[in-house]
């Protein structure tokens, strides 16, 4: 059976993201070092992103290094941040020729001068693409995102910006690093994993949870596909009865 020819087009999630888990491990099994997990896991973002672009998603999240990460090995965060910039300087041509907007959530602050130099360079030269907007966190944390959230609004309720009685989910969607991003329709994660590891938190309120065995550097098209399939078999209610939705 062809996977593709079994998906509703007119079903995708608007927005889909990724915990990228498993490099390591992978490696690990074929008796390498981690640094090849990750370099592996390239071929992964790269397909997926370019299946994504192809079956109209709009909106394209991956988990790609999180607060916590910057406590593994320094050779390893070394390596993770080379490799960052390394595919920013080889990928800009796909996402040109894809016509894909790159973006970025974190603490961008906190990356090497030179990742923050490429992922500027990159962002700025595909501004005005518009077939998918391609997110990559970095060096992000969902909990730091919703206090640094809370800090600024209440900055604002005291410099009497915003009121009190004003502040609803659309003021701390306007405050969160995602603003012009949707809420999360579908969140995959890799590895066998059944965790969201400080990702996204508010925005997957009402995503659907997709958890694979796949190690990361293996996921691949058909993969993809199967996890969208299921998404669609899925009765979405955000609370409400099956007979009010129908």
């Amino acid at each position: 059976m062809n996977l593709l020819e079994t998906i509703n087009k007119d079903n995708l999630p608007k927005h889909l993201a990724i915990i990228m888990d498993g490099n390591g491990r992978w490696a690990k099994q074929k008796g390498l070092l981690r640094a090849f997990g990750h370099e592996n896991g390239t071929k992964a973002v790269r397909e997926t992103v370019e299946t994504c672009a192809r079956l109209g998603i709009e909106n394209l999240t991956l988990y790609a290094f999180s607060t916590e990460n910057w406590n593994r090995p320094k050779l390893e965060v070394d390596t993770l941040m080379k490799l960052l910039i390394n595919s920013l300087k080889n990928e800009l041509k796909t996402l040109t020729e894809n016509n894909i907007k790159l973006n970025t959530i974190g603490n961008f602050e906190k990356l090497p001068s030179s990742a923050q130099k490429e992922l500027s360079q990159v962002i700025s030269k595909t501004k005005d693409n518009n077939r998918m907007t391609l997110t990559l966190a970095l060096s992000y944390g969902s909990r730091e995102e919703i206090v640094s959230a809370i800090k600024n609004i209440s900055s604002k309720v005291k410099n009497n910006i915003i009121s009190i009685d004003a502040i609803d989910e659309s003021i701390i969607n306007q405050h969160l690093y995602t603003q012009n991003l949707p809420d999360v329709d579908l969140l995959i994660r890799t590895s066998g994993e059944h965790r969201i590891s400080n990702f996204l938190l508010w925005q997957i309120a009402y995503a659907e949870l997709y958890f694979t065995d796949v190690l990361w550097p293996d996921f691949r098209e058909k993969d993809l596909y199967e996890a969208i399939i299921s998404y669609q078999k899925r009765e979405r209610r955000f609370g409400k009865t099956s007979e009010q939705i129908k």
